[in-house]
């Protein structure tokens, strides 16, 4: 609304609303490696995912905010922290007669071994992979926020479980997807990774790394001879709550900073904190 005074026209002034009590959250951890070894191997589990509206976060404090890396060769992701909200590690895929590792998500199983288990309301337990005949076997796919990972089958090594898709950024993404299991010859199609996840191959090469800030399980490495394990995706950290209210008073971090759909979004790709 307008007033006319003194001949100039002066705008209703409108202020900020104050400092945000609640925000609306999205916390993925690092993905899971995939392991060094032969045949068909397991690949790496999705970071653990949580996304919520509602927190209730203190003012005149930092919150910390941690990104979990993702897992080196053999290894889980790391945890990634907004708050009081932790997110799981991803297990990495396994090698060598074992099962996959637990964690946020589970990694896929080394032949005949079964997928580790996903954390509950975090992600899903990775697949089992499968001995077909001598020298012909295949892993089991990483699990994945949205599904488990896909059990090594005739023809095919496990594809990575399904990632969840987001709205936060106001575009649609997808995090927190299985990466793709290996087979130790090319009569198996390799596992596709997704939403993040890496591939798996079929020959004697490293499977694809997840992609970095998504959460996603790392691509294993197939062929009848020894493969380095590849890395899993870091994870990634947003909050958003309505741009009416005041920003925060101090982050550190270097989080972007964009606005959509009436909400001011902060997104952190490394550690930090913020404080309202």
């Amino acid at each position: 609304m307008s007033n006319l005074l003194g001949g100039y026209l002066s705008a209703t002034f409108n202020p900020l609303s104050g400092a945000p009590t609640t925000v609306e959250y999205l916390v993925v951890a690092g993905g899971g490696g995939s392991s060094t070894g032969v045949d068909g191997k397991g690949g790496g589990g999705a970071g653990g995912l949580l996304t919520a509206a509602g927190l209730v976060v203190a003012t005149g404090s930092a919150l910390t905010i941690t990104v979990g890396a993702g897992g080196g060769a053999g290894a889980n992701g790391s945890n990634s922290v907004f708050s009081s909200i932790t997110s799981t590690g991803g297990g990495y895929g396994s090698a060598n007669s074992s099962s996959g590792a637990s964690g946020g998500s589970g990694g896929g199983g080394y032949f005949n071994s079964s997928g580790g288990a996903g954390t509950s309301g975090q992600g899903f337990a990775g697949g089992a992979g499968l001995v077909i005949a001598s020298g012909r076997t295949v892993g089991g796919g990483g699990g994945g926020a949205g599904s488990v990972g896909g059990t090594g089958v005739v023809g095919q090594a496990g594809n990575g479980g399904a990632g969840l898709c987001s709205t936060i950024t106001g575009q649609r993404v997808f995090y927190a997807g299985g990466g793709g299991a290996s087979s130790q010859t090319t009569n198996e199609n390799a596992g596709l990774g997704t939403a993040g996840g890496g591939n798996g191959t079929q020959s004697a090469v490293s499977g694809t790394a997840g992609t970095a800030n998504t959460g996603g399980g790392a691509g294993a490495g197939g062929g009848s001879t020894s493969t380095t394990g590849s890395t899993g995706g870091s994870g990634i950290v947003i909050i958003r709550y309505p741009a009416s209210q005041s920003a925060p008073t101090a982050t550190t971090g270097s989080p972007q900073i964009n606005y959509a759909d009436g909400y001011q979004i902060y997104t952190w790709t490394s550690s930090g904190t913020v404080t309202f």
